[in-house]
Parts: C-alpha cells; structure tokens; sequence
C-alpha cells in the first residue's frame, strides 16, 4: 500500500461580527444580584449575555450544532432554559455558564418555553404541535400533550391552579389540567393564528394576539370560587315564582352538562384593544407583575398598555359615580341612576409607542419598584437597544438608555480580504467597512460605505479598497479611518476585483461588460504638501457579456475573466489577447482561482458544481460535485493545489485538487455562506455568512486522515438516522392526548446497551463465582479468584453493584426511552437486582421509578412468567416499606425546616423593630442638632 497524503485539520476558532441572531426572543437575567442591566440574547448557537449599560459581552453561554429558537429564564434568576433548532433544551446555570440539564423530547425547534412560578417545571412547545411538561429538579420529562394541530406559539402556567394554556398556529387556543393531563377547554374565537398570549390582572384575564390588530381579551372565573360553600345565597326577587326558581336551577345544570369543561373553568370574550400596527402580532408579553403589557408586529414600534390593579379600578369606579350622581343631579332628580361601568379601554390604558430604529424582532420588560419600566429591543439588524420608561410622568416618554451596534454590521456582509501580515481583516457590508484584529476579535475601524461587493487591501496595509454595487471603487485609509477618494469605475457593479501580481496595480471587472486595469500612483493635494495614495485608470478590455470574476495568473502573464454566458475566457495580460476559452459549466462560474504555480484554474459555479482546469491547454481535468447549492466563493490554500469552497448550503469544504478528494467540511454557519478569505500563510480562514455571523477557523496540528473522516461521518449520518426512527411503542397504550416526554436518540440507546452488557457481565460473574465456591469445596481450601478487570477498576465492587453503578450514570431524561429499547430478556435480571438494592435501601427513588416504568410496558409479560411472581411480592413489600421510610425522612426534614424558617422569622422581626427605633433616634438627634445650628445663626 502507497503512502498516504496527509493533511491538516481546520478546526473552528472563533465566532464574531455577531451581536444577536434575529430567531429567538431576548430576556432580562439576574447576574451579580443585579436585574434589569444584563439582556441575553441568541447568538447562532450560542447565547451571549450583554452588559446594556457598558455594551459589553459578559458570559457566552456554549451551544453545540444547532440554532438557539428560544430562552427562558428561571424564577430565581440562577439558570437560563434555551430551546435549540432540532428539539432539544438546555438548561444553563448563569453562575457558571455550564449546562447543567439536557431535555431531549422534541422532533422539531422549540418556540416556547415557560417555568412554573417555582422553577421546578418547564414547559415547552415546539413546531412539532406537542407541549411536554419537564421535572427541572429530577431532570426528567414527566409527559407529553399532544392536541394541537399546527407549531405551538405560546405557553402559559398558572400560578394558583395547575392548569396551562398554550395557543398554536391551528388558530386554537387549549386549556390543560395538569393533574388528569388532559385538554378540557379549547377557544376557538380566532380566525387565523393566535402568535401570543399573556395572563394579566391577577390571572383573571387572557389577552391573545392573531393576525390582525385586534388584541382579544377572555374574562376567566374558576369555577370552585363561584360555588363557595361558605358565600351567602344571592337574594331571591319577590316577585319570582318558586317554580321559576326551578327552572332556572335546571338550566343551570343542563348548561353544566352540555359545557362540562366549564366545570374548572369559565373563559368568555369580553372584547378587544386594538393595536396600531396593522400586521400580525409577533410577540405579546407582560412584565413580571402583569401590571405592563407590551406587544409589536412585523414593524419597528413596540407598544405599551398598563393594565389597572384592582385598588386602581375601585377608585376610577367612584370617580365616575360621583360623576354620574352630579350629571343625574344636575338634569333632573326624578330620573333614575344609569349604571356605571368601566370600558375595557379605560382598564387596559395606552402608555406610548417606542419606535425602534429598525424592525423588532423580540423584547423584553422589567419594572423596577421605583416605578421604571426597563424595556430591551432585540432588533433585525445585528443590534440591541434598551429603553428607559418612567411611569409616573404625566405624559410618560421612552428615552433611549443605550445601543449596543460595535460588535457587527447591519446588514450582511459580502466581502473579506486579510491583510499581508495575516493580523487585520476587512468586512465590508452595505453600510459599512470594518476593520477587525484577527488574535483579539475587537473592531478597530468601523467606516461608512456604499453597498460593498468586493475589496482588498493596498500593498502596505495601510490603506484598503471597496468596489460598490453602484460601480463606484472607494478608498480609505486605515490610520485616520476616513475616505480618501472615490473613483467612477464601472457603469454598473463591480463584481471583482484582485491585486495584480508585482503589487503595482490591480484590475477590476464590473456588470458593464468591461474589465479595467488601474495601476496606484501617488498624487499631490492643493490643501497638503504630502502626497496621498491615488489610483489611475490604464487600459479597458471590452467583452460581450456582463464580468462576474477576475483572477491574475500569479506570473502576471495571464488573466482570467468569468463571464454570464457560464464560460471562463483567459487573455494575455500584455496585449489582452484572446488565450483560452473554458466552458462546461451550465450556469455562471461566480468565483475562481489561479493556484500559486499557476499550473491549475478551479472554477465554481452556480450549478454547485467545481471544475478544475489545466492553465497550459484548458483541458477539464475534473468535475466535482461540490455543494448543494451555488458556489459562493473559491480561494486555493497559499503554495499549494488544496483549495476551500463556500456555498449556499450553508457549508465550507476543503478540497485536493490533484487528487481530487474532498478532504473536509467545515459546518458551524446556518445560512448560505456568501464569501470566505485565507489568510496568505493558510493558516486561517474566515467565512461570512447570511446568519450575520463571521467565523474564524484555524489550522491545527492535528494529522487528517481520509479513511478515518469518511468513517466519522458514516457513523454521523447513522446517529442522524436513529433519531429520525419512528419511536418505540408501549405494548397496549393506545393514541391518546398524552404520551412519553422523551423520545429515542443515541444517547438513550448507548444508555441501554450499557445496562445490557452490565447484566451479561453480571451473568458472567455469578457464574463463575458459583464455579469458583464449588472448586474451593471440592479442593477442600481456598483457591485464588480472579475478578473480571472492569470490577478491579471499579475497586473489586460485587458484580449486583457494578449493575447499580450503570444504572446510576444513565441520564435522568433518559432513563425511561433506555428501558424502552431494553430486551425483556434482561428484564427479569433487572427485576431480581431491583429487589436486592431496594432492601438494602440504595437509591430507592431512581430503582422505584424505573421498577414501575418497567411494570407499566411489560406488564403482560412480567405477570404471566411464573418465575417472577416470587420476585414481584418480594419488591412489593420491600418497596412499599422503603418508600414509607423515605417520605418520613422528607416529612421530617420539611419540618425541621420550617421550623428554622420561623425561628430566623422572628428573629429578623425583632432586629427590624430594632433597627427603626434606633433609625428613629438618629432622625430626632439630627432634627434637635439642625434647630440649635438656626439658633445660633440667629
């Protein structure tokens, strides 16, 4: 076998040019005690947490491959839930930035999440049209909701009843009991989609935003309030008969049974608000305390509503009495009292519209108890703002606190070159240039532009180009960041551009059908005595179709010009001869690439295919299939025939072009990737992308063998493949409403096939510790045992605590979709091992819970195997004693410490009393010591 290439890996170095991904929704976090400074927001795959006061990045919050959709902060400030793209949460301590919990459970991306007032559930809907509620302190998932027919847009829990309310695209409104798991009530007063929803005055009402600007508001009454035993009748009219006092008592009962979800709770339509916006509502959401609701459309105003306690409602109440009592008055004493109502316009009030500089993609609020609403903007273009809103002004104003903007550009960015000394790289974008250092990441220069399509920098590095779209090539200098010259180029746009070989000058090709050669000269102001950096226009080469791509050959001899008409043509640079003509391509060649030794042209174009040409006679030596979608950008690594693509696929490959081999792909961007550069020693490479995003890869040591990469991505591919199976199904569990929270992985399935072979080993070992007694009985003494290398490892534990071991590091969230892919076959073992751990009392809540989960899927099985009957009584005596046990130990440990809350309670009630008498000493001291300093100054 011949010697095998070998190759370098690139390896993902830094992520930056990001501020915030538009997917997803920001949230204010407590971090350092502090609420209302920090705003995380989804960045890609990460979250990043930002400073709003200072504009600075505190804490990256590491994803691992797929898009963050949505965050949730928890009750008490200390963890941050996020929802990824392909169904799974993570939840992340803000303390330590590490993910602490992984839920696994949907098909699809997650598009709400909602915390229990306690922090001990989450729950999350996804486009996959199931809710499924998660046991944050046990790390498991406790079930699914499955009844809306479209993504689920919102979910709401109840503070005082253990209902939920979740709203979907299906336009449908649900209302669960979480104590039967079942969907009792669904609204169906909406048209099209209900986007979001919000619980305000005290949980009494729902408010729900559709597609139109119409914000519906539900009145709720809970049933068991209205039937208080306790409550004095209403009094009977005198005039009713008591045979219409039982028919109404009938319809009463007739409405109960033809309506029995209202039995828990009563929603009716009270009326609606209306927005300005005209479009459909994207996010609707209040404060903590429900005291501000706020909501925004497809556009860039977000507006606020206050909403009335019920202190605040009374008082306006008799404010119109008293109104309406002089009205009456005034008019004529014999005319009765009209009754006095407030309109659902005077209980939920308009404060103000907040106009942002750009579409809001989400928001969030928090208002402070002075009575400042603190509002963050999470916007479409790359940036954050926050607003400051004081309440208790008369005519209450948002006053802009702060942007954070430095971190990106607004728009996305198409072109990047590397500076010579591989240190600086230039981003240009539709407003602006900048000017990035490669170690730090940090923007240097940021400098206004035209919609910028390519660039490069000027021999030197102290000044760069931009070719526009509107034909214009402009110049600025690094060192002051300002715009020296701005030069008419082309008719049209200037697709490319490129750096002629001795460094004197550069050609530019344009949508005008030319291609133009310029050389640098320095030139002299009027108003300065040093000369400045110029460009002068040479020569004109005219062609018959639009120029989309223009490379030098690296001996200057030739140039390559890529044209509409999908073929490459390739001139003489001396007498702009016609040399060579490349055509195969079936669409437009976008981007290409002349290697070092000028032997090969790589062209890629919008046929997602790559051609590699010979330069000497044109020959095509091969065709590769590269991305699928067009090829963005091509660049060959410095001396040397690898070279990278980028596609609209959103991936960047590395390939061997005397080989012909795809070495590797580079994957982190989740949108189409416009343009990459290589530094010119190749050890970095940095990519742009539709995501806003610009990422840096670097050239590690690490040895990349072909063999090994085609392998990793098989094995890829199959884990893939496993997830998208259809799920396992539970012998005699029809199609219901509810349903298992988690859902069959990889993961699960290595965590089953560690327990199997815990139970063969466990097999093994039994036996063979029975052989080795029956040997030490028949030699008479003690004969040398040699435990099995994994117990040895394990500090010679017995074989049943090896097992318990296994059981032990399975996932919590995984427990159960492990023992659904486990064989009956080691059931009965497990059974077996169950009843000794039980009764030794180890680890009795996680072995009851799969005890029963095992109980529940096999239970034909288990009851009609003679041979466990014995087993099942023996666990059914040991279980139910041990667990009596355990919930003594709770009982007693809850009131240990109550009774220390109590203690500490009255305790701090005394140093209260304390602290205000001697507050109250000081005030009277420094009252006393202000009158005798006026008596002497009189």
């Amino acid at each position: 076998m011949g010697l095998t290439r070998q190759y370098l890996r690139y390896g993902p170095a830094a992520l930056f040019g990001l501020v915030a991904s538009a997917r997803g929704s920001a949230a204010f976090v407590a971090l350092r005690g502090e609420r209302g400074r920090y705003v995380a927001v989804p960045a890609c795959e990460h979250v990043f947490v930002w400073d709003a006061r200072k504009g600075e990045k505190v804490l990256i919050l590491k994803g691992l491959k797929q898009e963050v959709s949505c965050l949730c902060p928890s009750p008490d400030g200390l963890h941050l839930a996020v929802g990824y793209e392909d169904g799974s949460i993570r939840v992340f301590s803000l303390l330590s930035g590490e993910a602490s919990i992984t839920f696994n459970g949907h098909k699809a991306a997650v598009t709400a999440l909602q915390y229990d007032h306690l922090g001990g559930r989450l729950v999350s809907g996804s486009k996959d049209t199931d809710v499924i509620v998660w046991d944050v302190i046990n790390e498991s998932g406790l079930y699914r909701l499955k009844g809306h027919k479209d993504a689920v847009t919102q979910v709401l829990l109840l503070k005082e009843k253990n209902l939920l309310v979740t709203s979907g695209k299906d336009t449908l409104v649900k209302w669960w009991d979480l104590d039967t798991q079942h969907c009792f009530k669904t609204l169906v007063g909406h048209r099209t989609e209900v986007w979001g929803m919000a619980l305000v005055s005290e949980e009494k009402r729902l408010i729900t935003g559709s597609a139109d600007s119409e914000l519906r508001v539900w009145d709720i009454a809970y049933i068991e309030e209205a039937k208080n035993p306790d409550e004095p009748e209403p009094k009977k009219s005198k005039g009713a008969s008591p045979d219409a006092e039982e028919n109404t008592e009938e319809d009463e009962t007739l409405e109960l049974d033809e309506h029995p979800e209202e039995r828990l709770v009563k929603c009716s339509k009270v009326g609606s608000i209306m927005r300005e916006g005209r479009d459909r509502v994207v996010t609707l959401a209040t404060d903590r305390t429900g005291k501000i609701l706020a909501c925004h459309g497809t556009d860039s105003v977000l507006e606020v509503f206050s909403v009335l306690s019920e202190e605040e409602l009374q008082k306006k109440l008799e404010k119109k009495m008293k109104k309406a009592k002089k009205k009456a008055k005034q008019k004529s004493e014999e005319e009765p009292e009209s009754s006095v109502e407030l309109s659902l316009q005077e209980e939920i009030q308009r404060v103000t519209n907040i106009k942002a500089s750009s579409k809001i993609k989400s928001f969030d609020l928090i208002l402070s108890p002075k009575g400042e609403l603190k509002i963050a903007l999470l916007l479409q273009n790359n940036i954050i703002e926050s607003y400051n809103l004081d309440l208790s002004a008369q005519v209450p104003q948002a006053v802009r606190a702060s942007r954070i903007t430095i971190g990106g550009h607004r728009s996305d960015v198409r072109t990047l070159a590397f500076s010579s000394d591989n240190i600086a790289i230039l981003s240009a974008a539709a407003e602006s240039v900048k000017i990035w250092n490669r170690s730090t990441l940090q923007c240097i220069r940021t400098m206004d532009c035209e919609y910028a399509l390519c660039s490069l920098f000027v021999p030197g590095d102290r000044q760069v180009i931009v070719g526009t779209k509107t034909g214009k090539l402009q110049l600025y200098e690094l060192a002051s960041g300002s715009l020296i010259e701005t030069l008419n180029a082309h008719d049209g746009a200037v697709w490319s551009i490129a750096l002629s070989p001795d460094q004197c000058g550069f050609v530019t090709g344009g949508a005008d059908k030319c291609v133009k050669f310029w050389e640098f000269e320095l030139v002299k102001d009027e108003s300065s005595v040093q000369k400045r950096l110029s460009m002068k226009h040479v020569r004109v080469l005219q062609l018959d179709e639009d120029v989309l791509c223009v490379r030098y050959s690296p001996n200057q001899k030739l140039l390559a010009v890529s044209l509409l008409d999908c073929t490459v043509k390739v001139f003489y640079v001396d007498t702009l001869k016609f040399f060579l003509s490349l055509y195969g391509h079936k669409l437009p060649v976008l981007c290409m690439d002349i290697s070092d030794d000028g032997a090969l042209i790589a062209t890629g174009s919008a046929d997602r295919n790559v051609k590699i040409w010979g330069l000497d006679f044109g020959d095509c030596h091969r065709s590769l299939f590269a991305h699928d979608d067009s090829v963005m950008y091509l660049q060959f690594v410095a001396n040397s025939h690898l070279f990278f693509t980028a596609g609209k696929d959103s991936k960047i490959k590395q390939w061997d072009a005397d080989k012909f081999e795809h070495i590797q792909t580079l994957e982190g961007h989740h949108k189409e990737v416009w343009c990459l550069a290589l530094s010119p020693n190749g050890d970095y490479v940095v990519s742009a992308s539709h995501d806003k995003s610009l990422r840096l890869w670097e050239r590690t040591r690490e040895p990349l063998i072909l063999e090994e990469e085609k392998e990793m991505q098989q094995e890829a591919e199959y884990e893939e493949s496993v997830a998208k199976e259809e799920q396992p199904v539970v012998a005699g569990e029809a199609q219901g409403e509810t349903g298992l929270a988690g859902r069959k992985t990889i993961e699960t399935i290595k965590a089953a096939e560690r327990i199997m072979e815990a139970i063969e080993l466990y097999r093994e070992e039994t036996a063979k510790l029975k052989e080795h007694k029956a040997i030490c009985k028949a030699a008479g003494k003690e004969v040398p045992f040699t435990a099995n290398p994994i117990l040895r490892a394990y500090g010679n534990i017995t074989p049943s605590a090896y097992v318990l071991e296994v059981f032990k590091k399975v996932k919590s969230s995984e427990l159960e979709e492990s023992l659904l892919v486990l064989p009956f076959s080691y059931v009965p073992d497990l059974l077996r091992l169950f009843n000794e751990y039980i009764h030794l009392g180890s680890e009795v809540e996680l072995l009851c819970r799969a005890l029963l989960f095992l109980l529940k899927i096999h239970f034909g099985q288990i009851t009609s195997n003679h041979m466990l009957v014995t087993v099942i009584e023996n666990l059914k005596k040991t279980t139910i004693s041990r667990v009596s046990e355990a919930r003594d130990v709770l009982g007693f440990n809850m009131a240990g410490l109550q009774y220390l809350k109590r203690e500490i309670e009255a305790k701090d009630e005394v140093m209260f009393f304390a602290d205000a008498t001697d507050r109250f000493e000081e005030k009277r001291r420094k009252r006393k010591k202000k009158e005798k300093m006026v008596l002497a100054m009189l």
